[in-house]
């Protein structure tokens, strides 16, 4: 059996007098895709913002790689072994895509005198410019580079979205409904992606297309309203009773699609 790298346990967050969160407890093995499914609101992305450090819990322990931490701040994910990517995207749309990869890796800027005053060396922005670019082609987007953020289609945005995170050479990666706002032919491009990238990470995935979450994961979370309702495998997932009632559908029970 893999080895659990993160382990999440009783995991609560409140907004005020709502309960986002109430005692959610998750573990990631090494090399797998995890799924996160549930209908809106239900506390998927919110895991992802307290992992990150964007919210605070209000309860709950988190292990990394075998060992207690506290819950990190975002400035501390590259660190970490963390990487995610964002529902919005998040591109800079005056930077080239070249350099919105180069930003993946830390609080990097852009210019000459910026670079100086971190003290990043030419050799070293070389360095990363190399990496940026081998991330690009990795999402077959390398003939983007040169590219102004704001001149990409879509799909393409999503590509570059990945490759940001992927440069910072993540343990574990956060992807954020990253089949959204997608075609047929590009999330086949996803699936393989996402397939080929735990030979160097592994990957929490939140998702609304059942096809892609039942494509690619080996185990699945279902949450609803705060709390963890099932987990199990895909086909364990798929005719959970609870699950087809809160989420799924009875269609999606009997190897239906969405």
């Amino acid at each position: 059996m893999s080895q659990t790298i993160l382990e999440i346990d009783s995991l609560s967050v409140n907004f005020g007098g709502l309960k986002a969160l109430s005692n959610v407890s998750v573990n990631l093995r090494e090399g797998e895709v995890l799924g996160l499914i549930g209908p809106n609101g239900a506390g998927k992305t919110t895991l992802f913002n307290a992992l990150s450090g964007f919210v605070p819990a209000a309860t709950g322990s988190l292990k990394l790689f075998g060992s207690d931490r506290n819950w990190p701040r975002p400035d501390q994910l590259v660190h970490l072994g963390i990487a995610r990517t964002l529902q919005g995207v998040g591109l800079f749309p005056e930077l080239t895509v070249l350099e919105n990869v180069m930003l993946g890796a830390d609080c990097l800027a852009k210019t000459g005198l910026v670079r100086a005053a971190i003290g990043l060396t030419r050799r070293d922005e070389e360095r990363l410019a190399q990496r940026a670019q081998t991330m690009l082609g990795r999402v077959y987007a390398g003939h983007l580079a040169d590219r102004r953020a704001d001149t990409l289609s879509y799909p393409d945005t999503k590509r570059v979205a990945i490759a940001r995170a992927l440069v910072s050479e993540p343990k574990i990666l956060l992807l954020d409904e990253p089949a959204g706002g997608l075609g047929a032919q590009d999330i086949a491009w996803l699936n393989g992606l996402i397939r080929n990238l735990t030979s160097s990470c592994s990957i929490i995935l939140v998702e609304h297309h059942m096809d892609v979450v039942m494509s690619v994961c080996n185990r699945i979370y279902v949450l609803n309203f705060g709390e963890v309702i099932a987990n199990g495998t895909p086909e364990e997932v798929r005719n959970d009773e609870d699950v087809i009632a809160a989420y799924l559908g009875a269609s999606a029970a009997h190897g239906g699609g969405k």
